[in-house]
């Protein structure tokens, strides 16, 4: 059915547009929200036969925080929250070698900011939007044709919707990007390293509820959290000269070889992996670098656009403070959509170029060269239990958000 029916209330003095989102991942889930709230009619186009979720943990603070806030995801993120847990680094056997206190990171980052576990900023998004978008799942786009009126976008299952906007949210291996902007080894710049991350079915019995474990070597780190049941999980990267090589191997095998010379909690979620291999997200690590995230009618958001990568910190963040802006933006310059992405792309690039910078430095932490550059990661994580040089820590915190 080419068309969709106008179900939803529209506030007073707005017109209806039509918006094909591609991805319902947290930022198409964000942008279907923010459009709706703008007054648009949304069909989101999802891959996955159904929604998933993931178990990895990610941060809101800084202007990813505000956007959470003016997007009105405030209320059902905060009973989500887990906030601060206890960090203890530790010797490749497991061993404890020192540990931060929850108390001393929540000083440091400050009471505007949210940790949470990926699958629920996904189903709070997805809570807010699913009475008033479309979804169809187990989809894809298969082309796209534009004119200055209109986008057509093609699904695989044959149907066409005309829109007055499509937004490429479909992750860093991009369909919407590959169709408009050219082939992905155009735009994507390999860092050497791959990410894994999954829940953990078990809690880990040598790590105490409230804390999480991180081994840092050369070239590696590993950290497991116990967080209670349903709410723990694992965390895995490591430098990679050949990614494609990794991926052939399979996530098992390949995260087996890179750690399972560890013991403690690391020994324990490899075990888990074994059982259920499906649920963990696996891949190489890169940033996605363009010149122009729009062309006509069609733009691009989250990873489809920039990935700044897990060394940032910061994409979950940056995904909320996209859409919306994206939103503000389109609602600033009414029918001129070319216009609006313009404006959008010129106040959100400076934003996304720190975050990438930050996140190719930040491959040190995770990554560490040697052993001496564990030693000085290790000597910072004490000096920043020290009133003095937590307040430094809080003060470098609130310059790169602002």
């Amino acid at each position: 059915m080419d068309a969709l029916e106008n179900t939803t209330h529209r506030p007073a003095g707005t017109s209806t547009r039509r918006a094909v989102v591609a991805g319902a991942g947290i930022a198409g889930l964000a942008a279907a929200l923010r459009l709706h709230q703008h007054g648009w009619e949304v069909v989101v186009v999802e891959r996955a036969p159904s929604r998933r979720s993931s178990g990895y943990l990610v941060n809101l603070h800084g202007p990813g925080f505000a956007a959470a806030e003016r997007l009105g995801l405030l209320p059902a993120l905060t009973s989500r929250d887990i906030g601060f847990f206890t960090s203890i680094l530790v010797h490749a056997d497991g061993r404890e070698k020192l540990r931060v206190p929850a108390a001393v990171t929540e000083a440091a980052v400050g009471n505007r900011a949210l940790s949470l576990f990926r699958g629920d900023l996904e189903s709070a998004l997805y809570d807010a939007v699913a009475d008033v978008a479309e979804f169809r799942f187990a989809t894809t786009v298969r082309a796209i044709t534009q004119s200055s009126a209109e986008v057509v976008v093609t699904l695989s299952d044959d149907t066409r919707l005309h829109a007055a906007l499509l937004v490429g949210a479909d992750g860093v291996h991009s369909r919407v990007r590959e169709l408009v902007f050219g082939a992905e080894s155009d735009h994507l710049v390999d860092l050497g390293h791959m990410v894994g991350a999954f829940p953990l079915d078990a809690t880990p019995e040598r790590i105490p509820e409230g804390h999480g474990t991180t081994y840092i070597g050369p070239g590696r780190t590993a950290a497991v959290m116990n967080l209670g049941p349903e709410r723990s999980s694992a965390f895995f990267t490591y430098r990679c000269p050949d990614p494609g090589a990794e991926l052939a191997l399979g996530v098992a095998p390949a995260l087996t070889r890179a750690f399972g010379d560890l013991g403690g909690g690391v020994a324990d979620a490899l075990r888990q992996l074994e059982t259920d291999p499906a649920s963990v997200y696996f891949d190489s690590v890169g940033q996605i670098v363009m010149d122009r995230w729009s062309h006509d009618r069609v733009v691009l958001l989250g990873d489809a656009a920039w990935c700044v990568t897990v060394f940032a910190g910061y994409g979950a963040a940056l995904a909320l403070d996209g859409a919306d802006r994206l939103g503000a933006a389109l609602a600033a310059h009414g029918d001129d959509i070319p216009a609006a992405l313009d404006a959008w792309e010129t106040s959100l690039r400076p934003e996304v170029h720190k975050r990438q910078a930050l996140a190719r430095k930040g491959i040190s932490r995770f990554a560490p060269s040697s052993r001496t550059q564990v030693w000085v990661g290790e000597l910072m994580l004490r000096a920043i239990q020290l009133p003095g040089i937590r307040s430094l820590v809080r003060r470098s915190i609130q310059r790169a958000n602002n």
